[in-house]
């Protein structure tokens, strides 16, 4: 164990408050059960710094920019710049374009690894920013005040106050538990929750010890209070932090598609050039220009800027997700999105607003409305000693914390929002539970759990020295520990005919949408009975309606998922009735009978039978489920071959999130512990959020294969004159390397990142989701690569070989200087360019015509392609270029055949489209 960063304070070893009691830790740590004062904890903050874990050391920029070029791509152009520059040197006499084509090359590989770089770069600044969006906070006694503060804050002495959910922000001593358990994964890997007391125990190691909880590590259930003793670097989390952080990332699913391609692409292009090359040899040629001629055809083949394309595409995907207030911690999240087909979706802050709030109390048979909404306490709850009875039981079995607004925001809750409405509701009613909890001080606690559905607090009366066990839960759970109601006035058994009223008001309350909690009570005769005799012979006294209510843009958001055959489940741990009125509200159930199965019925079935149960087309709702029940429904839809998303907030959410293809978690009333389990964060915790995700992940992945399909159509059409040329005897290629690579690196990468940047089109939620084994380079890829190359390639081949015929020169006549050839590669060169403009167009949509979605909604395309064709016009007109490329000026009756390409392609395309169209139309859910 590290030695406590600030020995005058902490006294030392962190490991010598272990064997001490409680009430000694204060003192060995320098601190009191109020906690540090602002001054003292600013003043320790000074000296050890903040509670942050250690940022692995960053690479050299050097080194970063180096990586850039173990590229596979970049390998085979350096080897090939290097092999042309030996060549050069070998020439007698030496031909100065055999020296410009070798630099050409090598500025090639350096302006993709500058790109490269510098996208790098942005990625990772944009990533730690968006990380900062969602501050890990904490509840910590300041000044004898609890109040909430970033976990960074905390210094050795700080008291923290944890509950179900919370991640341990730093290395405490326990002080206060009860029903602690705790998960040590991160840190023993331990699989199931190891309790925690605190108890004192022998000296030896911290992490053995049961009253010490740690950073990194989560509470399962139950609540404490401990004494932190060490922060930052000096925990054990900060230890094993520093030997992992550096580790190399495992590439996504998209990433290895992409190497796979890369590989295969490279061969290709070597076992092309290595082809041609030996094609040629023994017609006589020069060596050089032999090489020359197949090197034409390997950089033909190798599209230069995908790389920085493809990061390009996804950082401005991720972009634009943390814009509508998703944030997306794994480019898999990305990928993944688009083939989503199953969301199984909670209901509480996530359907709804999450800010409950009490709208009637029924006691004796009679319901008490109460008015207002939200967290301000300001409304009316009919008067009544039965009333104010039952809200000041339910509000002293409460942890939560009602706190005041201030100039930054207005009334809120520090903890559960069911029990932060039960104050309000307590407060609407004049009850100061500050003054009842001086009254009554709680001496034990038996937190709330997913099997018992009940919470429990003791209490002592000051005055008379008496105990009673206030009670709070699902009313079917708790009137099974009843035994006596509170009716008119006085307590009466609790026989059949009451409990079946009690029942009845439940059910109604729960139909009208509402959550519903019972509250019950009872004297005791010891401070601290054993939980399952203190939990019986209770006194029911009444029931609370609670209701939150729907997001205003929830079915919007529904419905899109439906128009995009994404089916949605609602998993929740509520009433069925409950869940089933709020899943009529925003869209979810539609028809009048839905599937309504609970977690009961849930463990009656078996594998097959929840199998069967998922393969009904049905509207399906899953209510009073457990964390158990969760993972065993993600596992079931991935069983069946479908892509889950899971949303949550709590920690009982953690495995299924962690489980699911695309974890959603919380940001703003989430648990850090679920939050760590997600691959994606939703800022305003809002339903809507997560159909916005979906359609901008089937956008980014669209968009990938756009500009795929726009990057290798192209290269076609510069394979094909070479091989033509070759076949026919042409001693000359119609486009040499260093025009290819003005037209993949000058011509088409701006295109290609406006391609990636590109709105989704109109129709994206209005098609099924994709297939969860498709590949980048599909079927349907390639046969439309193949089919715009194709139609680039005829065009430029037929444009050159017309002009070199037109000339009526022999072909052994011509020479590199020979004009009609220079005017037929530049023809050629202006051909691709021109209608490379036209294929953007085209590949902006796989069936809508461009006239439907917008010849100008992407005008950073327009520019990306008016560039090129500018920097065209500069290759065939300016002199210090002309001599670079071995280009001629352009006749405007030249562009005008080349504009009519490119005018062709579109055509053929859209044609193409409309049969696509008549032949399948769109899906519309």
């Amino acid at each position: 164990m590290a030695a406590d960063p600030v020995p005058p304070p902490a006294g030392g070893d962190g490991t010598a408050v272990l064997s001490l009691p409680p009430q000694e830790v204060f003192a060995a740590l320098r601190t009191s059960p109020e906690g540090l004062s602002g001054a003292e904890a600013a003043a320790r903050r000074a000296r050890v710094g903040d509670n942050a874990l250690p940022k692995p050391a960053r690479r050299p920029w050097w080194r970063d920019l180096a990586q850039q070029f173990k590229d596979l791509f970049a390998v085979i152009l350096l080897v090939a710049s290097a092999i042309t520059f030996l060549s050069w040197g070998l020439e007698s006499p030496r031909d100065a374009r055999t020296l410009q084509l070798a630099v050409a090359i090598a500025g090639v590989v350096a302006l993709n690894a500058a790109i490269g770089f510098a996208q790098q770069y942005s990625a990772e600044r944009t990533a730690q920013s968006l990380q900062e969006m969602v501050p890990r906070m904490c509840r910590v006694l300041r000044d004898g005040e609890l109040t909430e503060l970033p976990a960074s804050d905390l210094v050795p002495g700080d008291v923290v106050v944890l509950g179900a959910g919370d991640a341990v922000p730093a290395d405490c001593r326990v002080v206060q538990a009860q029903g602690v358990s705790v998960n040590n994964a991160a840190l023993t890997g331990e699989s199931g929750a190891v309790g925690r007391s605190s108890d004192p125990v022998s000296q030896g190691p911290a992490l053995q010890a049961r009253n010490c909880v740690f950073m990194g590590t989560d509470m399962v259930a139950g609540s404490a209070r401990g004494v932190v003793f060490a922060t930052g670097e000096a925990t054990e989390f900060g230890r094993i932090f520093r030997l992992t952080a550096a580790a190399p990332r495992q590439k996504t699913p998209l990433q290895r598609q992409v190497a796979s391609m890369a590989r295969r692409v490279a061969g290709a292009a070597l076992a092309a050039g290595a082809a041609i090359f030996a094609v040629r040899m023994p017609t006589g040629q020069p060596i050089v220009e032999t090489f020359v001629f197949a090197l034409g055809v390997m950089v033909a083949l190798v599209p230069e800027g995908l790389p920085a394309t493809l990061s390009v595409s996804l950082a401005v995907g991720v972009r634009r997700m943390a814009r509508r207030n998703a944030l997306v911690k794994r480019l898999l999240a990305v990928e993944a999105l688009g083939s989503t087909t199953v969301v199984c979706t909670d209901k509480t802050g996530t359907l709804t607003q999450a800010e409950m709030t009490v709208v009637q109390v029924w006691v004796s048979g009679v319901p008490h409305p109460v008015s207002g909404v939200g967290y301000a306490p300001q409304g009316e709850v009919t008067d009544g000693d039965e009333v104010r009875e039952l809200l000041r039981t339910a509000g002293l079995c409460s942890n939560a914390r009602l706190v005041a607004p201030d100039e930054r925001q207005g009334w809120r809750v520090l903890g559960d929002t069911t029990e932060g409405a039960l104050l309000v509701a307590a407060a609407k009613a004049g009850i100061d539970l500050d003054a009842e909890a001086r009254a009554a001080p709680r001496e034990a606690e038996y937190p709330f759990d997913s099997v018992r559905k009940l919470m429990s607090t003791v209490h002592r009366d000051t005055a008379g020295g008496q105990h009673r066990l206030n009670a709070k839960g699902a009313p079917h759970e708790l009137l099974a520990c009843c035994t006596s109601i509170w009716w008119e006035g006085r307590s009466q058994p609790l026989d059949d005919r009451l409990r079946a009223a009690v029942g009845t008001a439940s059910d109604d309350l729960a139909a009208q949408g509402l959550r519903v909690l019972g509250v019950a009570r009872r004297a005791l005769d010891a401070a601290q009975p054993d939980r399952e005799g203190a939990e019986s012979d209770l006194t029911f006294l009444g029931l609370v309606g609670m209701q939150d209510p729907p997001r205003p843009d929830v079915r919007d958001a529904v419905d899109a998922c439906r128009r995009a055959g994404i089916r949605i489940v609602m998993v929740t741990g509520d009433h069925p009735l409950t869940a089933e009125a709020i899943a009529r509200r925003v869209g979810i159930v539609r028809r009048t009978d839905p599937v309504v199965v609970t977690g009961a019925e849930l463990d009656e079935l078996d594998d097959r039978g929840l199998d069967a149960l998922l393969d009904k087309p049905a509207e399906l709702l899953l209510c009073r489920v457990s964390p158990e029940h969760k993972m065993r429904i993600v596992t079931a839809v991935q069983r069946r071959g479908d892509v889950v998303a899971v949303t949550g907030d709590g920690a009982n959410d953690a495995p299924a999130l962690k489980h699911a293809d695309i974890g959603v978690a919380m940001g703003a009333g989430g648990t850090d512990v679920a939050r760590e389990a997600s691959v994606m964060v939703l800022l305003d915790d809002s339903f809507s959020s997560i159909a916005a995700a979906v359609r901008l992940g089937r956008s980014v992945y669209q968009n990938i294969r756009k500009f795929l399909i726009y990057l290798f159509s192209h290269n076609i059409a510069e394979l094909m004159p070479i091989l033509a040329a070759t076949f026919a005897g042409f001693p000359l290629v119609p486009i040499n390397a260093v025009q290819i690579l003005a037209i993949d690196l000058g011509s088409d990468v701006l295109p290609a990142l406006a391609l990636g940047a590109e709105p989704p089109e109109p129709d994206v939620m209005d098609r099924p989701p994709r297939p969860r084994r498709e590949r980048l380079f599909s079927g349907a890829v390639i046969r439309r690569i193949l089919f715009l190359g194709g139609i680039q390639a005829v065009g430029v081949c037929l444009v050159f070989f017309w002009h070199i015929h037109s000339s009526g020169i022999p072909y052994s006549q011509f020479t590199q200087n020979t004009p009609a050839y220079r005017e037929a590669i530049t023809m050629v060169q202006a051909g691709i360019v021109v209608s490379q403009f036209f294929n953007a167009l085209a590949v902006r949509s796989e069936r809508q015509s461009v006239f439907t979605i917008g010849v100008w909604s992407n005008p950073w395309l327009l520019a990306g392609g008016c560039f090129g064709i500018g920097l065209m016009a500069a290759i065939s007109y300016l002199p210090p270029l002309q001599s670079l490329f071995n280009t001629a000026p352009l006749q405007v009756t030249h562009w005008a055949v080349l504009v009519a390409l490119g005018v062709v392609l579109l055509a053929a395309e859209e044609a193409r489209k409309a049969w696509m169209r008549h032949r399948r139309p769109a899906n519309k859910g």
